[in-house]
């Protein structure tokens, strides 16, 4: 038991429970180090500092969700404009999870190096050169250089942005605020769904440059993040930032006192090397990170992002009301996901999320197969349209926003680096896989297509309910000391 007698020095015994359900689907209950004093509650409102802090992070997640969607809407115009073939644009289209994959590789690692300021300057600075390398392409290589490009940005941006809010935010709005980042997303994703009918390929990117010049400019602007500063020995920057964020006449003794301990007894006994990642200790905490990232990759989301445009058409349903219909009902669903987050919290979020979309993707199915056998012939089109707006909608308010949320959570700031980039490596990594086949899947069989996908978010509904835990209104602190309690009485 040392990892928790570590933790437990570093935090002060006091209370409480965190549910976890295990293989056998028993309830575990552990006792949970919990910071002595009032501290929490002097500082879980939502300050202005906060507030503005969250808005320029999430100005990268705007930018992603831009980037996702992109390769819709643009699709028959760059096809024609520059003479791509579908197996050219399919690399064109997969390059941003390519990237993705590179920037997952160096997130974590760039974060500790620069801080998370840094690393949102540095995704900022990419995301915005790969935009515009796409709106001034004269060739095939300059789309594919550009979207490389906007890859790794996008890459970094998945890790960092739900670090960052995790790390400045109270325990008592941290799943409102960190879930914003996804909301974000899904502003990015239907601005472009929205517009891109209408405008060119070219200008459409050079739309999506702008919340990236937007984000770089902000940067200067809001304070790092005081974890971050007190694991770099940064002890008077450390809390001159919390101050900041928790506002000046609030007492931060007790929080400092907290955050300062626990990351020293952390690093008392930590290498800061890759090896440590692979104790048992975080043995729960990789499997979770690991399995919620495959899943939700493995169920269609980034390739029916992407390819929204392809589904329509092969359903036989109009391409422009399709992608607008989409644009419409992401962004209310991300909101009522930012309401809930702190409310409900993060399972029943998923358990819902995932449950909707595996009944969509069967629905879906059911309408490609009705197609194929000329049964229902005007109802199938109308079919694929509401089971993809019902998709859309389930995966909006749970698993497109909360696999990160938890990744942002669970792990201790000794290994966060390297778990983090680990995990974005499993979801960027799969992520290019599904995108990549996705169109040649399409060709295959576009029922069969869907019901793999429905039979992936049938997994993770069992994976939820048997494995991952509550983490709502918990310090970051108590989450990960709880996560290593769990290895142990095992």
């Amino acid at each position: 038991m040392e990892e928790q007698g570590i933790m437990e020095k570093g935090l002060m015994l006091k209370k409480p429970l965190l549910q976890v359900h295990n293989h056998n689907d028993h309830n575990v209950t552990d006792e949970m180090p919990q910071p002595t004093g009032d501290s929490s509650s002097a500082s879980s409102s939502a300050t202005p500092s906060v507030v503005f802090s969250t808005f320029v992070a999430v100005c990268g997640s705007f930018c992603y969700g831009s980037a996702l969607a992109y390769s819709s809407p643009a699709e028959s115009g760059i096809m024609e404009d520059l003479g791509l073939s579908l197996a050219a644009y399919s690399i064109f289209g997969s390059n941003l999870t390519i990237g993705g994959t590179v920037g997952a590789l160096a997130c974590g690692k760039i974060a500790a190096l620069i801080g998370r300021k840094g690393a949102m300057w540095l995704s900022g600075i990419f995301s915005m050169i790969g935009w515009l390398t796409i709106a001034y392409a004269k060739g095939a290589w300059w789309l594919y250089i550009g979207r490389l490009l906007q890859g790794f940005g996008v890459g970094i941006t998945t890790y960092v942005v739900p670090v960052y809010i995790a790390e400045i935010t109270p325990k008592d709005i941290r799943g409102t605020f960190s879930f914003s980042n996804q909301l974000m997303v899904n502003c990015g994703l239907a601005l472009v769904y929205f517009i891109g009918n209408d405008i060119s390929w070219r200008t459409l990117a050079l739309i999506g440059a702008i919340p990236c010049i937007v984000q770089i400019i902000g940067l200067f602007l809001i304070p790092e993040s005081p974890r971050w500063l007190v694991k770099c020995g940064k002890e008077k920057d450390f809390e001159i930032s919390l101050q900041r964020l928790r506002g000046k006449n609030v007492d931060i003794s007790q929080e400092v006192d907290d955050i300062r301990d626990s990351i020293e007894a952390l690093e008392q006994h930590s290498r800061n090397t890759i090896l440590d990642l692979f104790q048992r200790r975080y043995a729960y905490a990789i499997f979770i990170g690991v399995g919620l990232m495959l899943l939700q990759q493995a169920g269609g989301s980034g390739a029916i992002s992407s390819y929204a445009s392809s589904i329509f058409k092969e359903a036989d349903f109009s391409t422009s009301i399709g992608t607008s219909a989409i644009a419409i009902i992401v962004i209310p669903m991300g909101v009522i996901g930012v309401l809930l987050m702190d409310v409900s919290g993060r399972r029943p979020l998923l358990l819902a999320s995932c449950s909707g979309m595996c009944l969509c993707c069967f629905l879906v199915a059911l309408s490609f197969f009705l197609q194929e056998h000329h049964q229902l012939r005007n109802l199938a089109p109308v079919l694929a349209f509401v089971s993809i707006m019902g998709y859309f909608a389930a995966f909006s308010v749970g698993i497109a926003g909360i696999p990160w949320i938890i990744m942002s959570e669970i792990f201790p700031i000794n290994v966060k680096a390297s778990a983090g980039s680990l995990v974005a490596l499993v979801n960027w990594s799969c992520s290019w896989l599904v995108t990549y086949t996705f169109n040649f899947m399409l060709e295959w069989s576009p029922a069969g297509t869907f019901i793999i996908f429905g039979s992936v978010c049938g997994s993770a509904v069992l994976f939820t309910w048997k494995l991952v835990p509550e983490t709502k209104g918990r310090t970051l602190e108590e989450i990960q000391a709880s996560m290593v309690h769990v290895v142990q009485s095992n």
